[in-house]
């Protein structure tokens, strides 16, 4: 089984309220890119619905540098009506992220959580995911660090 360090949190980069599918975004990467399959793990699409895209188990093609270790979650849309960078998660879309993260931090406890633009000079996901998700971080730190002391 692979070693996971990292959750990294993706967007499609698409209109807001644009409802592409996870199969659309597999097109893209395959027939676009010419990958072997779509390069994110999770996809969360406009309605809330879960979709597995590339299989857990798998190296995903996400972000340069930190495939290996991590997994790649995309939610649909992240971009307004003139291609600008915009939080555009529905209500649905944010309470599926939170499921979605805390399973995957119950099944990888050393995992932490990131957005691509921590790793990419770019907008995605189009939302600060530190200030939403960073508490996960700072209490496995203050964990770590406990653990530490203890020794």
């Amino acid at each position: 089984m692979r070693k996971i360090e990292k959750i990294i949190i993706h967007c499609s980069a698409t209109k807001e309220g644009r409802d592409i599918s996870t199969e659309t975004i597999r097109s893209w990467h395959v027939k676009g890119r010419g990958w072997r399959d779509i390069g994110y793990h999770l996809v969360i699409e406009l309605d809330g619905s879960l979709k597995v895209g590339r299989p857990l188990h798998k190296i995903g093609a996400h972000t340069l540098g930190e495939n290996e270790h991590s997994i790649g979650i995309c939610y649909v849309g992240g971009v307004d009506s003139d291609n600008k960078p915009k939080d555009t998660r529905t209500k649905d879309q944010k309470a599926t992220l939170i499921k979605v993260i805390e399973g995957l931090l119950e099944e990888y406890p050393e995992a932490t959580v990131h957005g691509h633009n921590e790793f990419a000079n770019k907008a995605c996901p189009s939302f600060n995911v530190q200030k939403e998700f960073g508490k996960y971080n700072k209490v496995k730190k203050a964990k770590a660090k406990k653990e530490e002391s203890d020794d």
